[in-house]
């Protein structure tokens, strides 16, 4: 059975943000050029990339910030439950509203 090109391409995607996050604490740059190349191959192929991929890049600066390494989360103490991610290359903190 063969593969469309979409689906060869998401599956190169998913391997790569899974190599960056777990290369992000040895190698950052690695990492850095893993997730820009993931990045690359969801746009030459018009792939909208998952959510769970996309919460690993700052909206502001487009850095990948795999948790814990280039960005701090933190658990919203107001009533309307959020989670704050800050970027810690630009320092931008956007939510994450989380569904009650």
């Amino acid at each position: 059975m063969k593969l469309s090109k979409k689906q060869i391409a998401m599956e190169r995607i998913q391997i790569l943000i899974k190599n960056a996050i777990s290369n992000s604490r040895k190698d950052h740059d690695l990492a850095q050029k893993q997730a820009a190349l993931a990045k690359r191959i969801g746009t030459k192929y018009r792939i909208k990339l998952p959510y769970e991929i996309r919460l690993n890049f700052c909206k502001k600066c487009k850095e990948f910030i795999p948790p814990g390494v280039g960005s701090k989360i933190r658990l919203g103490r107001t009533n309307v439950k959020s989670i704050r991610i800050t970027c810690y290359f630009c320092g931008h903190t956007y939510r994450k509203i989380i569904a009650q």
